[in-house]
């Protein structure tokens, strides 16, 4: 069986975009708590970041659940790998976890105040 169109998309995505959140709105309008919670995290980590608005785009916001076999969004993916939904961002980033994360893939963050 061949797998949807959207995901070659979805990877070419994911490809070009060291930090990449598929949401609800966009980042500077989320049109959802859990999108906007996420982009507040990533905001406050000072990472630069690609925000995809699955709202406009049936396909996508479809093909998106099933590429990653997570069920939610936003979601967020980091040098092309899954990180996850909004609450595991927001209780990786209580731990330090998300930090680490970003610094080990060479993501760079901005200084915090």
């Amino acid at each position: 069986m061949s797998e949807p169109q959207v995901f070659e998309r979805i990877r070419g995505e994911i490809a070009k975009n060291d930090v990449l959140l598929f949401m609800k709105g966009t980042p500077v309008f989320p049109q959802c708590g859990f999108s906007a919670a996420v982009v507040d995290v990533l905001s406050t980590l000072g990472v630069k970041f690609h925000g995809i608005n699955i709202l406009v785009d049936d396909d996508l916001r479809q093909g998106i659940k099933e590429f990653s076999q997570w069920p939610t969004i936003p979601q967020l993916y980091v040098k092309g790998e899954f990180v996850g939904g909004c609450d595991i961002v927001r209780e990786m980033y209580e731990t330090g976890e998300l930090e680490q994360l970003l610094k080990d893939k060479g993501v760079a963050l901005a200084d915090a105040a």
